[in-house]
C-alpha cells in the first residue's frame, strides 16, 4: 500500500483480511489505524465504521445482495463480494454518504484492483439496491428472522434458544448492534478517579461515570487512544466493567501470591495488582512470548512494580506452583459469544465443534490450575461468553470432580444492582443488554481449608 491509498482500499484490504484469510478484526484495524495515523480523524472515523459495520451487518447485506444479484454472494470473486458488501452497507447505514458517491467509488475500486470487466456489474448492482432498498422482504419468523435482522448464524441463536427466554436473546442482539463508548479502569495507583475525569476533559474527552464502579468511566469524543497523554501516562486502563467485576469478586488481600494463567493482555492481572497495593506477587501468565510481550508493554504503562509477565500454558502442570497460590485467575480462552458488540466476526468464526472442543480445553485447564491454590485459597473462574456448557456447565463439572472446592458466597462484592443476579452464592452470568456490561461469566470457587 502507498500512501496514496484511500480510505475506501484501506477498508477493503481490512475485510479481505478479515473474510477470506481469518484475521481477527479488532486486531487488524487496530493495527491499520496505528500504521496511518498521518490521516485525518475524518478518513479514520469512516475507516472505523464501514469496517466495523460492514462485518456487523454481514448476514443482512449478504441477504440483501442475494435479491439483486443474478450471481449469488458466495459465489462471487471475493474482493467484488467485499465491494458489494461495503457498498449495501453505506447505502443502508450512512446517510452522510450519497448513494451515487456509494456507486461511482465502488466503481473505481474494482478498475484499481484490477476488475475493470466487471465494473458495469458492481455499477449495476448497487444502483439496483439503491432504487428498490425498501422494497426488500425480509423474513418475519422464527430464528431466520432474527438472523437476518440482527446478522447472527442461526447456530449460535438457536443454542441461546435452549439457554435463554426471547426477549433476553433479542436484548443481546440488539445491544451488539449499539455504538458505545469505550469503557476505561482509572489506574489507583496513579489518581483519584475525579481527578483522572478532570485531565480527560482537559483533553477534550467526554467522559461518563459508569454506575457499577467508582473507578469506571466511559469515555467518547477523542480521535485515538495513543494521542491522549493520560493514556500514554498510564493514568488508565481500557478494560470492561465486566472484567473489572472479576477483580472485585477475586477480592485479593494484601501480601497475596496471584498466578493469572491466562493473563493477556494484562487487564485483570493488573487490576489485582493495584489492588494489592504496593504489596504481594502477581505472576501474569500466556501461552506465548507474544502474548506475554502484550502483558509488559501495559506492565510498564502502568507503573506497578509487584507483577511480572511469564510464558508458561496453562493446559501443562507445573508442579513448582503446586498448593502456593492465594489466588489463581482461570479467564480461559472461550467462544467470545458475550463480547459480539466489540468483536463482531467471531460469530463468523465460531462453530458447535469448535465450542465443544473450548469446553474440553477449559475443563483441561482447570483441572491442571486448581492444583495451585492453597488451602483456603479461591480459584476465580471466567469466561466472556454467554453459552451455558461453557460457564454453568463447566461450573458444576468441576465441582462435582474436584470436592475438595466449594462455590464462595460473592454477593458482598459485587455493587447492590448485581446481588440479586447472583446464584447459588458463588457465580454470576452477565448479559449484554441486560447488565450495563459486556456478556461475562464470573465464579470463585475456595479449596476447603
Amino acid at each position: 500500500m502507498t500512501k496514496t491509498i484511500n480510505e475506501r482500499e484501506i477498508v477493503l484490504e481490512i475485510l479481505m483480511e478479515v473474510t477470506e484469510n481469518g484475521a481477527y478484526s479488532h486486531r487488524i484495524l487496530r493495527d491499520v489505524l496505528t500504521k496511518y495515523q498521518y490521516l485525518d480523524k475524518r478518513e479514520r472515523a469512516f475507516i472505523t465504521r464501514v469496517t466495523e459495520g460492514t462485518l456487523e451487518h454481514m448476514i443482512e447485506i449478504d441477504y440483501i445482495l442475494d435479491r439483486f444479484s443474478k450471481v449469488k454472494v458466495r459465489k462471487m470473486k471475493p474482493v467484488i463480494r467485499n465491494i458489494l458488501r461495503t457498498g449495501v452497507y453505506q447505502l443502508k447505514y450512512m446517510d452522510t454518504v450519497p448513494d451515487h458517491a456509494v456507486c461511482s467509488e465502488a466503481v473505481k475500486l474494482s478498475v484499481r484492483k484490477g476488475f475493470s470487466g466487471l465494473k458495469g456489474y458492481v455499477n449495476g448492482v448497487l444502483r439496483s439496491v439503491a432504487r428498490r432498498l425498501d422494497s426488500v422482504e425480509y423474513p418475519t419468523e422464527g430464528m431466520e428472522a432474527l438472523s437476518v435482522r440482527y446478522s447472527c448464524p442461526e447456530w449460535i441463536l438457536k443454542l441461546w434458544q435452549q439457554e435463554y427466554e426471547p426477549d433476553v436473546i433479542e436484548a443481546m442482539l440488539r445491544d451488539f448492534q449499539e455504538e458505545k463508548p469505550l469503557t476505561i479502569r482509572c489506574c489507583l495507583n496513579r489518581m483519584t478517579p475525579e481527578e483522572l475525569k478532570t485531565r480527560l476533559e482537559q483533553e477534550g474527552v467526554t467522559v461518563t461515570r459508569h454506575p457499577y464502579l467508582p473507578y469506571a468511566f466511559e469515555i467518547s469524543g477523542y480521535d485515538h487512544l495513543e494521542g491522549l497523554e493520560s493514556f500514554r501516562e498510564g493514568l488508565f486502563a481500557v478494560q470492561d466493567v465486566s472484567s473489572m467485576l472479576a477483580g472485585e469478586v477475586a477480592d485479593p488481600q494484601r501480601g497475596a501470591y496471584v498466578i493469572d494463567v491466562c493473563a493477556a493482555p494484562g487487564g485483570k492481572a493488573l487490576h489485582i495488582a493495584e489492588k494489592l497495593g504496593g504489596t504481594g506477587y502477581v505472576e501474569a501468565r500466556d501461552l506465548t512470548e507474544y502474548k506475554a510481550d502484550l502483558i509488559r508493554e501495559n506492565i510498564d504503562r502502568s507503573g506497578l512494580e509487584n507483577i511480572e509477565a511469564k510464558v508458561q500454558d496453562a493446559s501443562v502442570p507445573d508442579p513448582d506452583s503446586e498448593r502456593k497460590a492465594d489466588l489463581v485467575i482461570a479467564d480461559l480462552p472461550c467462544s467470545g459469544l458475550g463480547v459480539l458488540g466489540k468483536k463482531t466476526d467471531l460469530k463468523y468464526k465460531a462453530s458447535p465443534e469448535g465450542t465443544e472442543s473450548l469446553v474440553h480445553l477449559q475443563r483441561k485447564i482447570l483441572n491442571c490450575v486448581q492444583s495451585y491454590v492453597k488451602p483456603g485459597g479461591a480459584l476465580i473462574y471466567s469466561t466472556c461468553t454467554v453459552d451455558q456448557a461453557e460457564n454453568t456447565g463447566n461450573l458444576y463439572w468441576f465441582l462435582e470432580n474436584h470436592p475438595e472446592f466449594k462455590l464462595d458466597d460473592i454477593k458482598d462484592r459485587l455493587c447492590p444492582e448485581l446481588r440479586g443476579d447472583v446464584q447459588d452464592g458463588g457465580y454470576i452470568q452477565l448479559l449484554p443488554g441486560i447488565h450495563k456490561c459486556d456478556g461475562f461469566f464470573i465464579a470463585r470457587l475456595v479449596r476447603k481449608a
